[in-house]
């Protein structure tokens, strides 16, 4: 990668995609300061490229959206044209794959290899979250037919314990 490219991580990936209309996706602006282009090149790139970009890949956000997540990070900076003039593009997996033929560069191809498992690993962890909820899940069932088993022994006992002595008869004198 070109030295001015930021140092991508999993983590410094991960921390941008977002849960937006029950899709992860990445914003437009945190795309192109990993394929470290001005936001406004990319965009045009898409523009021009609009028919790659179907609804289930790509999508503008609502301007509550978008004062929502402005709200969370605090992104808005002081003084005259520091504000973006559109709403920000969103990308959902396919999207950020479907960038790659777009952006065609070196640094394009390796940020989207990065981007892509990055996305494929959440997915796996999601999946692995599940199944550990599903477990979880099980063994409170198992534990709660445990716990009225031993409640009821523990009744049994109760009762003989404290249930009043039957006269016993008694044997010889």
């Amino acid at each position: 990668m070109p030295e001015h490219a930021p140092v991508l991580t999993h983590d410094s990936i991960t921390r941008r995609i977002f849960e937006m209309r029950g899709q992860r996706v990445m914003l437009d602006a945190d795309l192109a300061t990993m394929y470290g282009v001005p936001t406004k090149r990319l965009n045009e790139a898409v523009g021009r490229n609009l028919t790659r970009f179907p609804d289930d890949f790509m999508f503008r956000l609502t301007p509550e959206e978008a004062d929502s997540l402005r709200s969370q990070f605090a992104t808005l900076k002081a003084g005259r044209g520091q504000h973006k003039k559109y709403l920000p593009r969103a990308f959902t997996e396919q999207g950020v794959a479907m960038l790659s033929s777009v952006l065609n560069s070196e640094q394009a191809v390796q940020v989207n290899i990065a981007i892509i498992r990055a996305f494929v690993w959440m997915r796996q962890a999601a999946l692995a979250y599940r199944e550990f909820a599903d477990k979880v899940a099980e063994l409170e069932e198992a534990v709660g037919k445990h716990d009225a088993a031993i409640g009821g022994i523990i009744e049994t006992l109760r009762e003989m314990i404290l249930s009043p002595d039957k006269e016993k008869r008694r044997i010889g004198f």
